[in-house]
């Protein structure tokens, strides 16, 4: 089962991952954490990359294809034979990412990021997609008193991201069989207890 996590800046999406993974594999589930952009060795040096405040010539479409090159590379790499053998595979972000960031956030035109996401992942669709959700500032301001590292994405503005939030939204209002959308401005252990409940469920339907 392949299911994804997506969220604005500062939702808890790696902490809430890595909470899960475990419980997952306690109750007996060969589990697979990974995240975009990264999970492979090319992966990881184009999110050095994108991730970089140096780059602040990075255009928007170099930026969306930097993201669908690492995505194809960890589709076929990781995903794809983790799904082949039955384990169970978490992701911090998939190709909803790119729609909602440079779609919604920098206006690229959708339908060619559909069509590109669409080539770049092979068709993979996830089973499941969580939504995290917070307000952005809110979440913005969670990093900064967290002390946690900024990258070029974080430092946009706060426009940019409830434009990012908001597409989120309509993403999920366009496919609410697969998106679930959970409030994650609360106490850590109230958010997992909502994932492990949904999550665990979806995981046996699927099996």
């Amino acid at each position: 089962m392949f299911i994804t996590f997506e969220g604005p800046e500062g939702s808890g999406k790696t902490s809430q991952i890595r909470l899960l993974t475990a419980f997952l594999r306690e109750q007996g589930y060969a589990v697979l954490a990974t995240r975009e952009p990264g999970g492979t060795r090319i992966g990881d040096q184009i999110r050095a990359c994108l991730h970089d405040v140096a780059n602040t010539e990075m255009t928007a479409v170099a930026e969306m294809l930097l993201y669908s090159a690492s995505r194809a590379q960890l589709v076929r790499e990781i995903v794809q034979p983790a799904l082949a053998v039955g384990t169970v595979v978490l992701c911090d972000r998939f190709a909803d990412s790119t729609i909602a960031y440079q779609g919604y956030g920098r206006n690229l035109p959708l339908a060619d990021l559909h069509q590109i996401t669409q080539f770049a992942t092979g068709g993979l669709k996830p089973h499941l997609t969580v939504l995290l959700d917070i307000d952005v500032e809110r979440g913005l301001a969670r990093r900064t008193a967290n002390a946690e590292e900024m990258n070029r994405l974080d430092l946009e503005t706060v426009s940019f991201h409830q434009r990012v939030r908001a597409g989120y939204h309509q993403l999920a209002a366009a496919d609410p069989a697969r998106w679930m959308i959970v409030d994650a401005d609360r106490q850590a252990e109230l958010v997992q207890a909502d994932l492990r409940e949904i999550i665990g469920a979806r995981i046996k339907q699927k099996v």
